[in-house]
């Protein structure tokens, strides 16, 4: 048992720093539905911190030293800065404070049966399938997801069984904080590279989070990097999954109608039940496969997993239709590494529009300096590309390297420094039949809301 863990048997009052956070929101409900006094603050006004508000929690907005006086213990979201007043307070008072990632790993460790989907691509698609399937076959979960799930408008549910599903992210080994019963593995790319250096040190990593699974792997057979990942790893169920009948559980009689995509689930050469996926793309055949193995491990039947499955419409962010206006549909994805660029947009120009404007905002600078082939390769799938400067997030741009340098190498495409900039061009440039979709993990989203806007001027 874990000193949070420990902890968590005698404390009662809770703080989190950044409660409207998507990822504190979650772990915030869990806690909550457990008896536990939370409070919690925030910088910014948002339909989370009304939804955390409706369930009785005290938020306080503006973060100061004052507002974790009364706390037994205080927790706080990554994105808070060092230089954060009331992170500094914290860590200088005697009430123990702990990441995010710290006290989602003593949650995971309240379930009796705990799913930890991780991944470089997929992890909240997947775990908000997984989370669909469950939900729907009454074995009311609780869940902690990266993007928001239709089908309950939030990032995570605080359920009453033992069923948890946990998204898990491997930026700077926060997964290793997790305790799964069952770890999912849906591929291993290189990524993060400012922090792993290697992809073989991001294959390490993934084979230590391979370790603390205590029930079950069930992973990506087909994948190179994730057979090397559970290397050496014994005394647990192994179940593999993927497109080749080598595999316990595989995609079999796959069709496309479009980007749309059906299948069989078999298990050892034996069909189990045939799925027409909501969704488009054929990753989402493989997505919805890692769901349904998982769930069926967990005790759902086929037919179960079928009906959750073919209800689900994505999450939020995931190719995410946001509208239409004016005859132009706008849509947002999370993609931000060549791969997930790849497939998103290799699926966009098989949904029959007339042309795809693809709008980018190349995400951290070591990102886009090490993969900047890929991204010259893959941002001329779509028929236009506009993207935005480089957000750099956590970096300062010590490479040398800036939006201008791709559209050198992009034919036809353009660059702005504003999202206004953005809306503008796009307004004045797309047309009825056309699909627009901004990608990127930053907040390109923002650009897609500036679209609609200046579009509904147009339609009123």
């Amino acid at each position: 048992m874990t000193d949070i863990e420990i902890l968590l048997q005698k404390v009662k009052k809770i703080h989190f720093i950044g409660i409207g956070g998507s990822g504190m929101c979650p772990i915030a409900e869990i806690l909550h539905s457990k008896g536990y006094e939370l409070s919690g603050s925030d910088n910014n006004e948002s339909d989370i911190l009304t939804r955390i508000r409706n369930l009785g929690i005290k938020v306080m907005m503006g973060q100061k030293a004052e507002n974790i006086e009364g706390a037994e213990m205080i927790i706080y979201s990554a994105a808070i800065m060092e230089d954060n007043p009331e992170l500094i307070a914290a860590l200088n008072s005697d009430i123990p404070t702990f990441k995010r990632s710290e006290i989602l790993g003593a949650i995971t460790n309240m379930y009796k049966d705990c799913i930890c989907v991780c991944g470089t691509h997929g992890k909240t698609t997947v775990t908000s399938m997984l989370t669909q399937i469950l939900v729907a076959s009454k074995r009311d979960p609780s869940a902690v997801i990266g993007g928001k799930l239709p089908l309950t408008n939030s990032y995570g549910l605080a359920g009453k069984s033992e069923h948890m599903v946990c998204e898990a992210c491997e930026f700077k080994d926060t997964f290793l904080d997790l305790f799964p019963n069952t770890a999912v593995i849906l591929n291993i790319d290189a990524d993060h590279l400012d922090y792993f250096g290697t992809l073989e040190n991001i294959i390490k990593s993934f084979n230590k989070f391979s370790f603390k699974a205590t029930d079950a792997i069930i992973y990506n057979g087909d994948d190179e990097n994730t057979l090397k990942a559970i290397e050496g790893i014994d005394g647990k169920e192994r179940i593999s999954f993927g497109f080749s009948n080598t595999n316990n559980y595989y995609a079999d009689n796959v069709k496309a109608e479009g980007a749309f995509y059906s299948f069989d689930v078999c298990k050892n050469g034996l069909l189990l039940g045939h799925v027409k996926l909501s969704i488009p793309g054929k990753h989402n055949v493989i997505n919805a496969l890692s769901a349904i193995v998982a769930a069926i491990h967990s005790g759902v039947t086929i037919d179960e997993c079928i009906f959750g499955i073919e209800g689900f419409r994505g999450a939020g962010r995931r190719f995410e239709i946001l509208g239409k206006y004016a005859g132009i549909t706008v849509a947002d994805d999370y993609a931000h590494h060549p791969t997930e660029l790849e497939v998103t947009l290799d699926s966009a120009m098989k949904m029959g529009y007339k042309k795809v404007w693809a709008v980018f905002q190349p995400f951290t600078y070591s990102r886009t300096k090490n993969h900047f082939d890929d991204f010259v390769k893959v941002l001329q799938i779509p028929d236009r590309c506009v993207m935005s400067e480089i957000m750099g997030s956590r970096e300062i741009n010590t490479y040398g390297i800036y939006t201008s340098q791709l559209a050198e190498k992009i034919p036809d495409s353009v660059w702005f420094n504003t999202f206004e900039e953005i809306a503008d061009y796009i307004v004045e440039n797309a047309e009825s039949g056309d699909l627009v979709i901004t990608l990127g993990c930053g907040d390109i989203y923002k650009a897609a809301k500036m679209i609609i806007n200046i579009l509904k001027t147009k339609i009123d």
